[in-house]
């Protein structure tokens, strides 16, 4: 494979806000997460093999869009893939005017991924700290008028200490503060639905009791964070309660709320079902679209500014999440970059 320089100057574009059809407006969209809100990272990270698609769709945990996929449609906004940005050209290629997704699947709260042996895929927490180091070492803060959606955690407690809500709580909120602190004004945050109620808290030894005790605590001290940034004025923060949301599903036209759709593929179709869950840890695209719809009401319940008319300015490193996949390259192959290089952009 033939090596790529890795660019290490930045490149500032302007462009005009483009037009919404929703009654809030936002000029970019920025998501961090796992495999909630990945809608193809990891995907192209490994070489287009995970999740696999089919039965899983265009490379999503889920049998069809994600509730990015559905907001970002109401917003008039399509964030682009980390691993779809081209950043050893300059510009680089293409320009994500719309904002970026930088969830990855498998993603921890921290700075790993907890599900793919591949030490350089970044957390949550990393995915944010390079966003905003990124910004930092350009003087640049973050887009005003843009939203930022955070939602993570459920990784940790299936797949590295069940027990250990204390550790995914400051990642959390760290994450947010982060974000608060280079300028974030619109954050979208989302809680964690109840773990031990979902199919894959009763495989693999896992107890739901005590994922039960271990979300309740997460969400306990994720709302403290949340109540404590809320009383910022200039901050809009939208919250999203997957917890009561997953509880109550049984009254919202979910017909199974125990079962994945994967294990009852006898009565369950892809893409056109009542199931509440996937494959035992992710929800149904119907379930990802009763998500939107209400992210989408916490965001219009709020009085958000219009962003005012003008051009909008945004700064690009060399993003060292991961290396980005060339489509030339073989699509099994990964590049990294280390934060250290972005950070010491000057």
């Amino acid at each position: 494979m033939k090596k790529q320089a890795v660019a290490v100057g930045f490149v500032l574009f302007s462009f005009m806000l483009p037009t919404k059809a929703s009654a809030v407006s936002f000029d970019r969209l920025y998501v961090f997460g796992d495999s909630l809100s990945d809608t193809g990272n990891i995907y192209n990270a490994t070489g287009k093999t995970y999740p696999q698609s089919p039965p899983y769709f265009k490379g999503r945990f889920s049998d069809g869009p994600l509730w990015v996929d559905y907001l970002g449609n109401k917003l008039g906004l399509k964030p682009t893939l980390l691993t779809d940005v081209d950043f050893t050209t300059i510009p680089p290629t293409p320009i994500p005017t719309q904002g970026i997704n930088f969830a990855f699947g498998g993603a921890s709260s921290g700075l790993g991924n907890a599900v793919v042996p591949n030490p350089n895929l970044p957390g949550v927490l990393k995915q944010v700290l390079g966003f905003a180091g990124t910004l930092q070492a350009n003087n640049q803060t973050a887009d005003p008028n843009a939203l930022y959606t955070l939602w993570g955690g459920a990784n940790d407690f299936f797949f590295l200490n069940p027990k250990d809500s204390t550790t995914p709580i400051s990642n959390i909120s760290l994450a947010l503060n982060t974000l608060v602190g280079v300028g974030a004004k619109n954050i979208l945050v989302f809680n964690l639905p109840d773990l031990g109620k979902l199919p894959a808290s009763k495989i693999n030894d896992r107890n739901p009791a005590t994922l039960s005790k271990s979300t309740s605590e997460f969400n306990l001290g994720l709302a403290q964070t949340v109540s404590a940034l809320k009383k910022n004025p200039n901050l809009n923060i939208f919250s999203v309660d997957t917890f009561s949301l997953f509880n109550q599903a049984s009254t919202l036209g979910f017909t199974n709320v125990t079962e994945s759709c994967l294990s009852r593929l006898d009565i369950c179709k892809p893409g056109d079902n009542k199931f509440l869950i996937w494959d035992g840890f992710h929800p149904t695209t119907a379930a990802h679209k009763v998500i939107a719809d209400v992210a989408l009401a916490a965001i219009e319940s709020k009085s958000v500014p219009e962003p005012a008319i003008n051009l909008g300015i945004l700064a690009f490193g060399a993003f060292g999440a991961i290396g980005v996949l060339k489509r030339q390259q073989k699509r099994s192959a990964v590049r990294v970059v280390d934060f250290a290089v972005m950070l010491r952009l000057r």
